[in-house]
Protein backbone atom coordinates (compact mmCIF):
# COMPACT_ATOMS: atom_id res chain seq x y z
CA UNK A 1 0.00 0.00 0.00
CA UNK A 2 2.97 2.12 1.09
CA UNK A 3 4.29 1.90 -2.46
CA UNK A 4 0.82 2.82 -4.47
CA UNK A 5 1.10 5.84 -2.40
CA UNK A 6 4.33 6.59 -3.12
CA UNK A 7 4.02 6.06 -7.13
CA UNK A 8 0.79 8.20 -6.88
CA UNK A 9 2.72 11.05 -5.42
CA UNK A 10 5.73 10.33 -8.02
CA UNK A 11 3.04 10.55 -11.04
CA UNK A 12 1.63 13.54 -9.63
CA UNK A 13 5.17 15.15 -9.81
CA UNK A 14 5.88 14.26 -13.02
CA UNK A 15 2.11 15.78 -13.81
CA UNK A 16 2.61 18.79 -12.39
CA UNK A 17 6.21 19.10 -14.09
CA UNK A 18 4.44 18.69 -17.28
CA UNK A 19 2.15 21.01 -16.65
CA UNK A 20 4.70 23.88 -15.13
CA UNK A 21 7.26 23.17 -18.10
CA UNK A 22 4.91 22.85 -21.08
CA UNK A 23 2.28 25.65 -22.34
CA UNK A 24 0.21 22.97 -24.26
CA UNK A 25 -0.39 21.14 -21.00
CA UNK A 26 -2.45 22.52 -18.20
CA UNK A 27 -4.66 20.81 -15.32
CA UNK A 28 -7.38 22.96 -12.87
CA UNK A 29 -6.89 22.41 -9.74
CA UNK A 30 -5.37 20.07 -7.42
CA UNK A 31 -8.16 17.54 -7.52
CA UNK A 32 -7.35 17.25 -11.62
CA UNK A 33 -3.92 16.12 -10.57
CA UNK A 34 -5.40 13.69 -8.10
CA UNK A 35 -7.65 11.99 -10.41
CA UNK A 36 -5.24 12.33 -13.59
CA UNK A 37 -2.72 10.71 -11.81
CA UNK A 38 -5.03 7.65 -10.83
CA UNK A 39 -6.45 7.56 -14.28
CA UNK A 40 -3.03 7.60 -16.01
CA UNK A 41 -2.09 5.04 -13.72
CA UNK A 42 -5.03 2.79 -14.23
CA UNK A 43 -4.66 3.44 -18.09
CA UNK A 44 -1.21 2.80 -18.44
CA UNK A 45 -1.97 -0.43 -16.49
CA UNK A 46 -4.91 -1.99 -18.57
CA UNK A 47 -4.96 0.29 -21.99
CA UNK A 48 -1.41 0.20 -22.44
CA UNK A 49 -0.61 -4.03 -22.59
CA UNK A 50 -3.30 -3.95 -25.04
CA UNK A 51 -2.17 -1.37 -27.22
CA UNK A 52 1.09 -2.17 -27.05
CA UNK A 53 0.73 -5.91 -28.19
CA UNK A 54 -1.24 -4.62 -31.01
CA UNK A 55 0.61 -2.11 -32.22
CA UNK A 56 4.18 -4.42 -31.80
CA UNK A 57 4.87 -4.66 -35.53
CA UNK A 58 4.81 -0.76 -35.53
CA UNK A 59 6.97 -0.88 -32.68
CA UNK A 60 9.54 -3.21 -33.65
CA UNK A 61 9.51 -1.82 -37.14
CA UNK A 62 10.66 1.46 -35.59
CA UNK A 63 12.87 -0.17 -33.19
CA UNK A 64 11.03 1.13 -30.18
CA UNK A 65 10.68 4.37 -31.53
CA UNK A 66 6.77 3.77 -31.62
CA UNK A 67 6.74 3.45 -27.71
CA UNK A 68 6.68 7.54 -27.36
CA UNK A 69 3.79 7.66 -29.97
CA UNK A 70 1.80 5.15 -27.50
CA UNK A 71 2.77 7.28 -24.44
CA UNK A 72 1.44 9.96 -25.87
CA UNK A 73 -1.54 8.47 -26.60
CA UNK A 74 -2.34 7.28 -23.11
CA UNK A 75 -1.28 11.25 -22.22
CA UNK A 76 -4.16 12.42 -24.45
CA UNK A 77 -6.59 9.77 -23.40
CA UNK A 78 -6.32 10.69 -20.00
CA UNK A 79 -6.62 14.06 -20.98
CA UNK A 80 -9.79 13.77 -23.32
CA UNK A 81 -11.80 11.33 -20.46
CA UNK A 82 -11.18 13.92 -17.68
CA UNK A 83 -12.56 17.75 -17.97
CA UNK A 84 -9.95 20.49 -16.55
CA UNK A 85 -6.79 18.45 -17.95
CA UNK A 86 -6.44 19.89 -21.26
CA UNK A 87 -3.55 18.97 -23.92
CA UNK A 88 -3.35 21.34 -26.58
CA UNK A 89 -1.88 19.18 -29.56
CA UNK A 90 -0.53 15.81 -29.84
CA UNK A 91 3.05 16.82 -29.70
CA UNK A 92 1.99 18.22 -26.24
CA UNK A 93 0.96 15.21 -25.09
CA UNK A 94 4.29 12.82 -26.01
CA UNK A 95 6.47 15.64 -24.30
CA UNK A 96 4.01 15.82 -21.64
CA UNK A 97 4.21 11.60 -21.46
CA UNK A 98 7.86 11.78 -21.24
CA UNK A 99 8.42 14.42 -18.61
CA UNK A 100 5.69 11.79 -16.81
CA UNK A 101 7.84 9.17 -17.62
CA UNK A 102 11.78 10.95 -16.62
CA UNK A 103 10.35 12.46 -13.33
CA UNK A 104 9.19 8.94 -12.43
CA UNK A 105 12.21 7.31 -13.36
CA UNK A 106 14.67 9.84 -11.71
CA UNK A 107 12.24 9.86 -8.41
CA UNK A 108 11.84 5.88 -9.06
CA UNK A 109 15.68 5.68 -8.42
CA UNK A 110 15.54 6.39 -4.60
CA UNK A 111 12.33 4.07 -3.88
CA UNK A 112 13.01 0.20 -3.55
CA UNK A 113 10.55 -2.54 -4.85
CA UNK A 114 8.45 -2.76 -0.92
CA UNK A 115 8.10 1.30 -1.13
CA UNK A 116 10.87 2.11 1.17
CA UNK A 117 13.19 5.17 0.38
CA UNK A 118 16.40 4.02 -0.52
CA UNK A 119 19.69 6.35 0.32
CA UNK A 120 22.90 5.23 -1.72
CA UNK A 121 26.23 6.47 0.43
CA UNK A 122 29.52 6.64 -1.90
CA UNK A 123 32.60 6.50 0.36
CA UNK A 124 35.75 6.76 -0.93
CA UNK A 125 38.57 4.40 0.01
CA UNK A 126 41.88 5.69 1.91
Amino acid sequence: MRGFVLRFLITMLGLYVASSLLPGVSLASTGTFMIAALLLGFVNAIVRPVLFLLTLPLTVLTLGLFLFVLNGIMFALVAALLPGFEVAGFGSAILGALLVSLTSMVASWFIGDDGRYEVIIVERRR
